[in-house]
């Protein structure tokens, strides 16, 4: 079992890197499909990439509200590194998270299930942290929307394969939806609910 003492550590430097973390997935945010690199940890927990420990160490409180597939969940590492590092509440139930942290998405429930914000407080709705294979190889998906140039082209090895699929659902729910964040070890890719794919290719 492992210790307090024994536990990955966070950042080296906890204010520069928190900072640096948070501007990377602001630009993410604000240039859909473009990859990202965060500050990434010194080391992450178990199943826990890199760059999703740095978006945990940025991100989340002891007020944020978090689920964890059953993969993490079922990581007594990232449990006790979680609540060491952040003091986040790990919840049972989808629909009231703040984040949900996705290490084996071929299991990702309906994005139904999650929080989808309101007409009056869009914002309080999930955000994914979905870990991905790579965000550089793999299938090519042509986005569209805010933030993007005409079109850009995203190549990532992601599960589930029918991912952009099932974000379609933000189209009829606007300014309500999800918002993704890929992560694949330090690099980031923001998928954010006005955020469309146009075709996908092989």
């Amino acid at each position: 079992m492992t210790t307090i003492a024994e536990l990955p550590p966070g950042f080296a430097d906890k204010v520069l890197s928190a900072q640096s973390t948070f501007r990377s997935v602001m630009d993410a945010m604000a240039r859909p499909g473009s990859v990202q690199r965060i500050a990434p940890v010194l080391a992450a927990p178990g199943l826990m990439m890199r760059g999703t420990a740095a978006i945990a160490l940025t991100l989340f409180d002891h007020d944020t509200p978090l689920w964890l597939d059953a993969l993490m969940s079922g990581s007594p590492d990232v449990l006790k590194w979680l609540k060491f590092h952040t003091g986040a509440s790990v919840i049972q139930d989808p629909s009231v998270a703040s984040f949900a942290l996705i290490a084996d998405g071929a299991t990702l429930p309906s994005l139904e299930r999650f929080a989808l914000g309101s007409n009056e407080y869009p914002d309080r709705s999930t955000t994914l942290i979905l870990q991905a294979d790579s965000l550089d190889a793999g299938a090519a998906f042509e986005l569209r929307g805010p933030g993007i140039d005409g079109a850009t082209i995203l190549q990532a090895m992601i599960r589930p394969a029918d991912l952009f699929e099932r974000l379609r659902l933000n189209e009829a729910l606007f300014p309500r939806g999800i918002d993704v964040v890929l992560v694949a070890d330090d690099a980031v890719v923001a998928i954010p609910r006005t955020t469309r794919i146009a075709n996908k290719g092989s």
